[in-house]
């Protein structure tokens, strides 16, 4: 996969950082450090500011494009470029925001993961790999001539919390795991279209614009005429479920 859109991941700040709001405040105690894998363009950086303004935070993200945002809105916090999955940078707390998702074998690495920090292992991550938003992009980019380009578009699939807290449960540790489905209200034409172009359409609409950006054209408007049937759109804006899983993981 080509690089991230900073521009195009922020088009919808607030409705993408309420669920980083929301995991930030069940996380207990007060850490002095904290590290965020994952950290795309620093914009949630305030928000760790806003609960522990003393915290001394540093930010992780294997996205070029992503890292030079954040040092270039947020030159006050250390960002560091590196794969989360193998950064070995500790803290009281470690955070992540929508993004062990992308990670192979993420489910795995938790253990690994929450042993980086002293005090807290804090993630959140989309549950909607099964929404029809995303069964439409398989099926789109599954059909001919996107196919012979893209390949198998990946079901990035997330566990339950169930299965987090399972994973994350062992002697030493107490573990806060729960699921919540937003409704976000969007505005503008093809709004669900432009909110998975963003993020999880985006591997496969790299692929088709370094092939051919006609082709590209072509999918985005199939996928658009799709999206738009399966999230009409109403008086009040384009209603999107979103449904995102989360786990607090704190020593005890």
């Amino acid at each position: 996969m080509a690089d991230w859109n900073p521009g195009a991941y922020l088009q919808y700040t607030d409705e993408r950082s309420r669920p980083f709001t929301e995991l930030v405040a069940r996380v207990p105690g007060t850490p002095s450090t904290v590290v965020d894998l994952g950290c795309g363009p620093g914009h949630l950086t305030a928000v760790l500011r806003a609960r522990w303004p003393e915290a001394q935070v540093t930010g992780v993200d294997a996205s070029p494009a992503m890292i030079e945002r954040a040092r270039t809105a947020d030159p006050g916090t250390e960002y560091v470029l590196a794969d989360l999955s193998t950064d070995d940078h500790t803290a009281d707390l470690v955070v992540s925001n929508a993004a062990l998702q992308w990670v192979p074998g993420h489910r795995d690495l938790l253990t690994a993961l929450a042993d980086r920090a002293s005090q807290t292992f804090a993630f959140q991550v989309p549950g909607n790999h099964d929404a029809p938003s995303h069964v439409l992009l398989r099926e789109v980019a599954g059909q001919e001539p996107y196919a012979d380009v893209v390949g198998p578009v990946e079901r990035r699939a997330t566990a339950d919390p169930a299965e987090y807290l399972d994973r994350l449960a062992r002697p030493g540790w107490t573990v806060d795991a729960w699921e919540t489905t937003y409704t976000h209200v969007l505005h503008g034409p093809d709004p669900v279209l432009r909110w998975i172009s963003a993020t999880g359409a985006q591997p496969t609409l790299q692929a088709l614009e370094a092939k051919d950006p006609a082709l590209r054209t072509r999918f985005e408007e199939e996928f658009g005429a799709a999206l738009r049937e399966a999230y009409p759109e109403r008086a009040y804006g384009t209603p999107l479920a979103f449904r995102r899983v989360f786990a607090v993981a704190t020593r005890v």
